[in-house]
């Protein structure tokens, strides 16, 4: 009881975070539950469900905001949604996936944090420099691997696209967190569908949709990330300035690279 007490907790304050900057969670939420002591079988599903929660909270804050732009969504989810789905069927060994992406997470929260303080330090630049989205070939490919490695993993991908859409200057801060949070939103649709049906054979009569799978604390679990993604996502959509949501976005991808190790070793 105490353990589900901290990871309803858990669930609340990380989805705060997370939502704030655009993201949805569902690294946090694995590593969470990994600690935890859930199943793994349990963790993917749970936290794609958590994830789709989350994300259409987001989803309706930020275009509510006014920061969507679907010219710069379409070009990548377009290929990322058929591979969330081959991703969500397929599963991937934990210990030689997580260490990879968290040397990866850590470098871009890193890179992020740098070019803050840079920022900082520097007088404001008199040139306002628009974003430029990539080709489209590049985009769809970027999309695609995405979609790939979130649905192999159980994320959404917004740890994935927000560093590259403000690193490489495809989206200004406000959009990045608005494009991602709808990414994710239907790129943890497809995971699931995939997971659900390449386990399809698996279940019983009783169990719609494979919900056995979920722990029974799940509805817990919704409310927490419920109430943390309202607060979060009005956060970011409404109150943070750019430069707050640019290091916020790095904290995160910090505390997600810890996350990824620890659950690696542990698994």
């Amino acid at each position: 009881m105490t353990v589900s007490i901290v990871l309803v907790i858990s669930i609340l304050a990380l989805a705060i975070l997370y939502s704030s900057v655009g993201h949805a969670g569902a690294s946090g939420y694995l590593a969470a539950m990994a600690l935890a002591g859930l199943a793994p079988d349990e963790m993917k599903p749970t936290a794609l469900v958590l994830n789709i929660f989350v994300a259409s909270i987001g989803t309706y804050r930020f275009a509510r905001a006014g920061y969507f732009s679907w010219p710069t969504l379409w070009p990548f989810v377009v290929t990322s949604i058929p591979l969330a789905y081959v991703g969500g069927a397929w599963k991937l060994p934990g210990y030689v996936y997580k260490p990879l992406v968290g040397v990866v997470l850590l470098f871009a929260a890193f890179s992020l944090i740098r070019k803050v303080l840079k920022d900082k330090a520097l007088p404001a630049e008199p040139v306002d420099r628009q974003p430029a989205m990539p080709g489209l070939p590049l985009a769809m490919l970027v999309g695609g691997g995405i979609g790939l490695l979130s649905g192999l993993t159980g994320t959404g991908g917004g740890i994935f696209l927000s560093p590259l859409l403000i690193l490489l200057g495809w989206a200004d801060p406000k959009r990045t967190a608005a494009v991602s949070v709808v990414f994710v939103l239907l790129v943890s649709i497809s995971g699931l569908t995939g997971f659900i049906f390449s386990n399809a054979e698996s279940f019983t009569g009783d169990q719609l949709f494979g919900l056995r799978t979920l722990p029974s604390e799940i509805p817990y679990y919704i409310v927490a990330a419920i109430i943390g993604g309202t607060i979060g996502s009005g956060l970011g959509a409404k109150k943070l300035p750019g430069t707050s949501i640019r290091l916020l976005l790095g904290i995160v991808l910090i505390v997600a690279s810890i996350k990824m190790f620890i659950t690696a070793w542990s698994g």
